[in-house]
């Protein structure tokens, strides 16, 4: 499996003073030299953590990998095509959550997605929707025709360890091998840990991990790099 990591949290503590403190471009260039796939970073509407000069900065001054998270607004639309990012995940947003709580209803929003979609294709821009692991959400995003599908491991984070856990679990490999089945790439991420990344590897069709907050939690006590290359030993079992 591959490994993404967001550094959105990295902008979040910068911004808890307002200042320059702790380099986001900087802490992209050492998980990318520590071994990791790629970048993901969430330009939220409200500008809470990743501001727009960031996105640009990591597109035009580190030569990885961009997945760029955002929401299915004209303005956020706008800035991809301009950007153009090697992909885009598409994520539901509201003002007052903490973190994206959910996946996309894309099941109820069909024609909206296709429409919305449509110039990302065109410009060469990969794909994704972030949704959680449902029968219908899954056969709705194959037929919007995006390449990739990044399902929410939110639920199965919160049950590990618990009498759910297998549960969840069995939600998310049905719901990656159905994906396959239609002809989407898998992705996989949110909640994910140090404790409970090892199941994802019983999922084979899974082609990518995209984590941020354990990385970046552990890096206070470690340092980035070695949090980086502790997370790759998992995810690269």
């Amino acid at each position: 499996m591959l490994l993404g990591i967001n550094i959105d949290h990295v902008a979040t503590l910068r911004n808890a003073r307002g200042e320059n403190d702790p380099d986001v471009i900087d802490a992209a260039k050492i998980c990318i030299s520590a071994g990791a796939n790629g970048i993901t970073a969430h330009l939220r509407e409200d500008r809470r953590h990743i501001k727009d000069n960031d996105v640009y900065s990591l597109k035009n001054d580190l030569k990885c990998r961009l997945n760029l998270e955002m929401a299915a607004t004209d303005e956020m639309q706008k800035i991809a095509l301009d950007l153009l990012p090697n992909a885009c995940c598409i994520v539901p947003e509201r003002r007052q959550e903490v973190t994206t709580e959910g996946g996309l209803d894309v099941y109820s929003n069909i024609e909206y997605m296709k429409n919305f979609v449509k110039p990302l294709l065109n410009s060469n821009i990969e794909v994704s929707l972030f949704i959680t692991p449902d029968t219908e959400q899954i056969k709705a995003a194959a037929e919007i025709g995006v390449q990739f599908v990044e399902l929410h491991t939110g639920a199965y984070s919160r049950a590990f360890g618990s009498v759910d856990e297998q549960t969840e679990f069995n939600r998310l490999k049905n719901a990656a091998e159905l994906g396959q089945n239609l002809g989407l790439k898998i992705n996989a991420g949110h909640g994910l840990n140090y404790n409970n990344v090892h199941r994802m590897h019983e999922i084979k069709v899974i082609n990518e991990l995209n984590i941020g907050h354990s990385i970046i939690s552990k890096a206070i006590f470690i340092g980035l790099d070695n949090a980086v290359n502790e997370m790759l030993k998992l995810v690269r079992l």
